[in-house]
C-alpha cells in the first residue's frame, strides 16, 4: 500500500463527495421507493453499486467515471426490474419473496417460524413492541420481505 500525501487525500475526498451527490441524485430521481426499508433484492443492489464505485473513489485500479456508469447502469437495472415487478406480480415474489404468516389467530404457525428461523424471543420481542403480552393475544403475525416482522392484535381486522 503507497503513501498518500495532502493532494491524493483531497483527490479522494473529492471523487467520494462526486460520488456521494451522484448515487444521491439518482435514487431521488429514482422515487420514494428507494428510500423506504430494503428487502434483499435492494440490499444486493447497493452492494453492488458500492462495489462498482469503491475503486473508482479510492484510486484503486478503477476510474471514477467507469465505476459511475456501472452503478448507473445497476440501478437502472434495478428500476426496470422494480417496474417489471409492478406489472409480473409471480415473477417479483420468485425474486424478492413473499411475506409468511407466522402467527394466526392466537396460534403460532410452529412450521413457518422454524422455516423462517425466527426465535420465539425475537416473536415475544414484536409482541412486546406491539403492547401484547403473549401469542395468543395476536391476530396475525408476519414476516414481511424486508425482515420486519409486522403485528396485528387479536380483535383486529387488517384490510387492503
Amino acid at each position: 500500500m503507497g503513501t498518500f500525501d495532502a493532494y491524493h487525500l483531497s483527490i479522494i475526498a473529492a471523487k467520494s463527495a462526486i460520488v456521494l451527490l451522484f448515487v444521491a441524485v439518482l435514487y431521488r430521481l429514482l422515487g420514494k421507493r428507494y428510500t423506504t426499508q430494503m428487502n434483499l433484492y435492494d440490499l444486493v443492489t447497493v452492494v453492488a453499486v458500492a462495489n462498482a464505485l469503491q475503486n473508482g473513489m479510492t484510486e484503486g485500479s478503477g476510474d471514477l467515471f467507469v465505476g459511475m456508469v456501472s452503478a448507473l447502469s445497476l440501478i437502472l437495472l434495478s428500476w426496470l426490474l422494480a417496474k417489471t415487478f409492478i406489472r409480473v406480480p409471480r415473477l417479483r415474489d420468485r425474486v424478492v419473496g413473499t411475506p409468511t404468516l407466522l402467527i394466526y389467530q392466537g396460534q403460532l404457525l410452529r412450521g413457518k417460524v422454524r422455516r423462517e428461523g425466527v426465535s420465539n424471543a425475537e416473536i415475544a420481542a414484536v409482541l412486546r413492541e406491539h403492547g401484547l403480552g403473549s401469542v395468543h393475544e395476536c391476530g396475525m403475525a408476519v414476516l414481511e420481505v424486508d425482515g420486519s416482522i409486522s403485528v396485528v392484535p387479536l380483535g383486529r381486522s387488517c384490510k387492503f
